[in-house]
C-alpha cells in the first residue's frame, strides 16, 4: 500500500501560518508551535483592543467636553442635562469636534444648555 503523508496540505498550513506571522519578534516568527502561540494571543488582543478603542475614544471626548464646558461657566454633567432638557441631539464625539475647532460654536451651544437649565 502507498504512504499517505499529505504533504502538500500540511505545507500550505503550515506557510499560510508563518506568513500570518511575518514581522513578530524573534522565533515567534519562524518555529511552528511558537507562531501559533503568537498569532492566537495576538488575534485574541486584536479583537479585544477594537472593543476597548471605542471606549478609550468615548473617555477622551468626554474630558475635552468637560474642559470647554468648564471655561463656559458649566461643568460636564450640567452641559449634558441641559442639552437634553432643551432636547439637542448632538452627540459627544461631535460635541469634542466643536470645543476643538469652532470655540464660538461651543460657546453657542453652551449658551443653550444654561437656557435648558433654566427652565
Amino acid at each position: 500500500m502507498v504512504r499517505v503523508t499529505n504533504a502538500v496540505a500540511s505545507r500550505a498550513r503550515t506557510k499560510k501560518l508563518l506568513k500570518r506571522c511575518k514581522g513578530f519578534y524573534g522565533d515567534r516568527k519562524n518555529h511552528l508551535k511558537l507562531s501559533q502561540d503568537a498569532l492566537m494571543t495576538a488575534l485574541a488582543n486584536n479583537y479585544k483592543h477594537r472593543k476597548l478603542r471605542k471606549r478609550d475614544f468615548r473617555s477622551l471626548w468626554i474630558t475635552r467636553i468637560g474642559v470647554a464646558a468648564k471655561m463656559n461657566g458649566l461643568s460636564y454633567s450640567r452641559l449634558i442635562d441641559g442639552l437634553k432638557k432643551v432636547g439637542c441631539a448632538i452627540n459627544r464625539k461631535i460635541l469634542s469636534e466643536l470645543a476643538i475647532r469652532d470655540p464660538h460654536a461651543f460657546t453657542a451651544i453652551a449658551g443653550t444648555a444654561k437656557k435648558g437649565l433654566a427652565a
